[in-house]
């Protein structure tokens, strides 16, 4: 199973790696993977997944690699459960609350019906609960 992020201050990406230990831990061969490493498609012949972006500029996800990831990602969502998940610096979590509906618009699952945000740096608290996400997803494949 995948855990593809972007990060660019390496909170998102401490988060992937605790996402991916959460799936490990129930059992689960996981990859965690920047997704400048991956394409898209790559995830389209998987049941479940998990991705994560943090909040960019006016509360967005990343424009240039993450947006057409996901754009990508929406063409073959509908039926997949997918774990969503990123960090933040402002704001109230608007981003991830747009991408959970346009995930769900696109016919995907989201595990636990939201995705998972930490303010910055994710603390021992917020990587446990990122451990915690792993093993929600996990227990979808």
């Amino acid at each position: 199973m995948t855990v593809a992020y972007w990060s660019q201050t390496g909170n998102t990406e401490a988060m992937a790696e605790a996402v991916g230990e959460g799936l490990k831990a129930a059992g689960i061969d996981a990859k965690v993977t920047h997704i400048g490493d991956i394409s898209a498609s790559d995830l389209s012949s998987e049941k479940a997944f998990a991705l994560g972006c943090p909040s960019m500029g006016d509360e967005v996800i990343e424009e240039m690699e993450m947006e057409p990831f996901v754009a990508e990602v929406e063409k073959f969502a509908a039926g997949k459960n997918i774990a969503l998940f990123g960090s933040y610096g402002w704001g109230d979590g608007q981003w991830m609350r747009d991408w959970v509906d346009r995930m769900q618009n696109a016919g995907a699952f989201v595990v636990n019906g939201e995705g998972l945000i930490i303010n910055e740096t994710p603390d021992d608290d917020g990587l446990e609960k990122c451990r915690a996400l792993g093993k929600a997803l996990a227990a979808k494949a």
